[in-house]
């Protein structure tokens, strides 16, 4: 079952449709600083390195899926929140061109919970009508990964789209009642981090695991406004694309409490506050020790990480894709060989009368 995948990224997505039987066959990611990370890990996926901009649709090879995450800085809930005002909001409008030239059976579209804001209700209206019209019958949902087998809280918005000749009522998969939480994916990476060369480079020769290091460095006033330690029983926090906001270990106490937007480490404690590492992150998104991140500072091995779609997640939602169109083809195969059978009848009916 091939697909295509736009704004790639790290993979997360393809990750987790590969695992339900999906094969991405062509992909598109313009970060430059992406391309080793998919490339290695996907070598058997052509990349195109343009930006999706400047590629024709003739140009891009036919599939039954079309999905990807156009970039969401731009509709955040941290920032401006331009939304669609913004050029990497309009992105979203690059996917739906692609859908539109390529007419595949489904799609899946991914972005930030800061979608839902009230000021971004009419950009929303806006592309789910655009998703419409363009011949799909549209299922639209805000998802927590941690509902998903993934050790975290992160919500995202998900779309997702049957071509409506398929006749597809597509529903969401149910929510996993048992949790997964930090002690479970990153307790046997606790004591073999290492600190980053010089703040922000790698130290990746000397790893236990493929990019188990942290980045080091002052917190802002920002950072510690809050408390920024999840315990060991608990989900992470939403693991962003920025190393200097990762999530702090959860070997150290909880941050105190001292005015409103101000706590502090611990008294006496201070040794065991540090950053997650890359790996500790890339855990957390479900990212399997084998997928490796490829990087010298290692603010684009966060990046790559925070933007990624978690593959758990992925797998879930493919799965439920993959059973429901595989449901619709044998629907549509039944319906056209009743048709069949009975044109042949009344054509028969009509030679013998």
């Amino acid at each position: 079952m091939n697909i295509i995948s736009l704004f790639s990224g790290a993979g997360g997505l393809d990750l987790g449709f590969e695992k339900a039987g999906f094969k991405t066959i062509w992909a598109n990611e313009y970060d430059k600083e992406i391309w080793e990370t998919f490339e290695k890990n996907f070598p058997n996926t052509k990349l195109d390195r343009r930006s999706i901009v400047a590629i024709p649709s003739s140009e891009i090879p036919e599939a039954i899926g079309l999905i990807g995450g156009p970039p969401c800085q731009s509709w955040s809930e941290a920032g401006k929140s331009r939304g669609i005002d913004d050029h990497r909001g309009q992105l979203f409008f690059e996917f739906i061109r692609v859908l539109r030239d390529k007419k595949p059976l489904f799609f899946l579209a991914e972005n930030v919970s800061g979608m839902l804001a009230g000021r971004h209700d009419g950009a929303l209206e806006n592309i789910k009508s655009h998703f419409i019209e363009s011949g799909y019958d549209l299922s639209f949902k805000l998802l927590n990964a941690h509902d998903y087998k993934v050790p975290q809280d992160r919500k995202r918005v998900f779309f997702i789209g049957f071509r409506k000749d398929l006749n597809v009522k597509f529903e969401f998969p149910q929510e996993f009642s048992k949790k997964r939480f930090l002690h479970d994916v990153i307790s046997d990476l606790k004591e073999n981090a290492l600190p980053a060369i010089n703040k922000t480079y790698t130290n990746a020769s000397e790893c236990f695991i493929e990019n188990h290091e942290y980045m080091t460095g002052d917190f802002s006033s920002m950072y510690m406004s809050r408390n920024r330690v999840r315990a060991w029983d608990e989900p992470s926090f939403t693991i962003q694309a920025g190393g200097r906001h990762a999530p702090l270990h959860p070997q150290a106490p909880k941050m105190e409490f001292v005015e409103q937007n101000k706590r502090i480490f611990v008294p006496k404690s201070e040794h065991l506050y540090r950053r997650l590492s890359v790996r500790e992150c890339a855990r957390i998104q479900t990212f399997p020790d084998e997928h490796k991140f490829y990087y010298t500072n290692l603010t684009a091995g966060y990046k790559m990480v925070g933007n990624a779609v978690p593959p758990n997640l992925a797998y879930y939602l493919a799965k439920k894709i993959a059973e429901s169109l595989q449901q619709a083809l044998i629907n549509k195969k039944y319906i056209e060989n009743k048709k069949s059978v009975y044109s042949n009848y009344q054509n028969f009916h009509e030679i013998n009368h």
